[in-house]
């Protein structure tokens, strides 16, 4: 076991014990560099004869959370394979799981239980995203932490997988008896997506019953046979979840998640008022149609078409008093012709990104959007795909979404698979199609560079990093797109050096290289930057002091960096990348 007090690696302080499994302890350790918490989940070797399978799914679970970039996601920020033990160095998250919840205070509150399944379920939905999708098959109320603030996080993905199309069964049956879906069994289909919301589905039945599927009877009954004060439309969405067959749940997370917004909207009470109204509204029209048939039938006709066309909706879209009702119009005119980019884009421009910030929620309701199905059997996004023009320039906005946006400072990883789609086109601008590549790249280097350590897992180098930044605003930017756009970008460059200096630094880049593109970039601003418009002048003046403030920022971070008395290592922990 590892010895409070003593330093690991020469940078973790060990503090304390915090958790102990059958054959793992996690430590509460500190990078005092860095003046980080972290938590170190040590494995040792001896006394497991079977070291090297746990040892090979230890590499896998790593594996697979180096790549991902998620709030409700630990990271993995260093791997030391040692002489006795096997150390993963990652997040320290502050809370308790589910379990002590139930333990110690029984069922929990119906309002908690919703708020937590949205955040799993935005987190499953990113995980199945992925290319190729990762099925978690292990969802139950252990493995989700309650943080003080209320928010939750996934842990524990050893029995993560990657989806195989070919596959037709999964080699392994894992999961834990109760939560897992028939299929993860052996023999009965391979586990994907539905296999998670199955999971998903006990989880929640465990959550607001306070009755574990692990235990007798080992069936989930309906939630209201436990309390009838339960929301019945709670108890149909736990149902369709825990469906035996993967064919009669929800078929992915977008569907569920509209369903959990929406979940009163499926309770009995509800739907009875709705069939009341609604047969009130049908003899109040019938009558109305006979008494007007002969003057008004076809004008009602034509206005009925007309308040529920396309362009009708884009018309209420622009003319809405609140983001909500903009969004719902723009949703409207999605729904009702998907293959159409108009929506989506002005969707995602004006109403997701007008204040520049690209948060949680927005991006959840976009998948949600994406993923509706309608009647048919085919999604909002697969009629967009099939406009294959149309598909690839939303593919490249979502990319900028994501990249520059998201929680305002933006999410790179999370931009990767859209700009891999744009950097593919051949119906976009060049520049675009150069663009994409290069910032696909820069994405996949934050994950990259993240997760290197000393073991050399990634062969990408801040060179690399620093060669493409540099290329991404060569040229005048504001030619290529608009003041904003080129801003935003000299930003990024800006920031990037001054808080990633030393990495360029060991990785060969020169003070001069440094200093020059400082230098380059405000004379790029002063020269380029027109404004012509009148209405963004507040703005983009605000922007151009933001930037000319980070460059003299960022030229001191680069004179201390390279000063001969400063110490490799004493900022941010920039040798293991431990504050990106």
């Amino acid at each position: 076991m590892l010895e409070i007090g003593s330093i690991i690696d020469g940078k973790y302080k060990v503090l304390n014990q915090i958790g102990k499994g059958g054959m793992s302890v996690v430590y509460l350790a500190m990078n005092e560099r860095a003046n980080k918490q972290w938590a170190i989940k040590e494995i040792r070797k001896d006394g497991l004869s079977n070291y090297e399978v746990v040892k090979q799914n230890l590499i896998a679970e790593t594996d697979i959370l180096k790549r991902l970039n998620h709030p409700n996601l630990p990271s993995i920020i260093d791997v030391i394979d040692g002489e006795d033990t096997f150390l993963i160095v990652m997040d320290y998250i502050e809370g308790n799981p589910l379990s002590d919840a139930l333990k110690n205070e029984g069922v929990q509150p119906q309002d908690k239980v919703i708020e937590w399944a949205k955040q799993i379920c935005d987190v499953l939905g990113y995980l199945h995203s992925r290319k190729p999708p990762i099925i978690y098959r292990d969802m139950k109320p252990s493995n989700v932490m309650l943080k003080p603030d209320g928010n939750i996080m996934i842990i524990d993905f050893g029995t993560a997988r990657e989806y195989k199309s070919k596959s037709l069964a999964d080699t392994t049956c894992l999961g834990t008896q109760g939560y897992a879906a028939p299929e993860q069994f052996g023999g009965q289909g391979q586990t994907d997506a539905r296999t998670d919301i199955y999971c998903l589905g006990a989880t929640l039945y465990h959550l607001i019953t306070g009755h574990n599927p692990c235990l007798p009877p080992y069936e989930m009954y309906p939630i209201r046979q436990w309390n009838p004060n339960l929301s019945s439309g709670l108890e149909e969405i736990i149902l369709k979840c825990t469906q035996k067959n993967p064919n009669d749940r929800y078929q992915n997370c977008a569907e569920l998640m509209y369903a959990l917004e929406h979940y009163d909207e499926l309770d009995i009470e509800y739907k009875r008022k709705q069939n009341i109204r609604w047969k009130t509204f049908l003899a109040t029209g019938i009558l109305t149609c006979v008494s007007l048939i002969s003057c008004l039938g076809f004008k009602f006709a034509e206005n009925n078409t007309t308040n529920n066309s396309y362009d009708q909706y884009m018309k209420n879209a622009v003319s809405s008093g609140t983001s909500e009702e903009m969004t719902e119009n723009y949703q409207n005119a999605i729904n009702l012709n998907p293959g159409k980019e108009n929506a989506y884009l002005d969707l995602l421009n004006k109403a997701f990104l007008e204040d520049e910030n690209f948060s949680q929620d927005e991006a959840a309701k976009m998948t949600q959007i994406l993923g509706y199905k309608g009647s048919g059997n085919r999604s909002n996004e697969s009629y967009l795909e099939g406009n294959k023009a149309a598909y690839e320039d939303f593919s490249f906005q979502m990319g900028l979404a994501y990249y520059y946006y998201y929680e305002e400072s933006g999410n790179k990883p999370m931009s990767q698979a859209w700009f891999d789609i744009a950097s593919t086109s051949d119906n976009l601008e060049s520049n675009k199609v150069e663009r994409a590549k290069r910032l696909g790249r820069i994405a996949g280097y934050y994950a990259s560079l993240k997760s290197s350590n000393k073991a050399g897992d990634t062969t990408t180098t801040y060179r690399d990093y620093w060669n493409d930044m540099v290329k991404l605003v060569d040229g005048n930017l504001v030619e290529m797109d608009n003041n904003k756009t080129a801003l935003v970008m000299y930003k990024e460059l800006v920031y990037r050096i001054g808080e990633d200096c030393l990495n360029f630094k060991a990785s060969g880049v020169t003070k001069e290289e440094l200093e020059s593109q400082l230098d380059k970039t405000k004379s790029r601003i002063e020269t380029d930057i027109v404004i012509l418009n009148e209405n963004e002048r507040t703005e983009i003046e605000s922007l151009e002091k933001t930037i000319f403030d980070n460059i003299e920022w960022a030229r001191q971070e680069v004179k201390v960096a390279y000063s001969e008395k400063y110490e490799t290592g004493g900022k941010n922990n920039a040798a293991t990348g431990t504050n990106d």
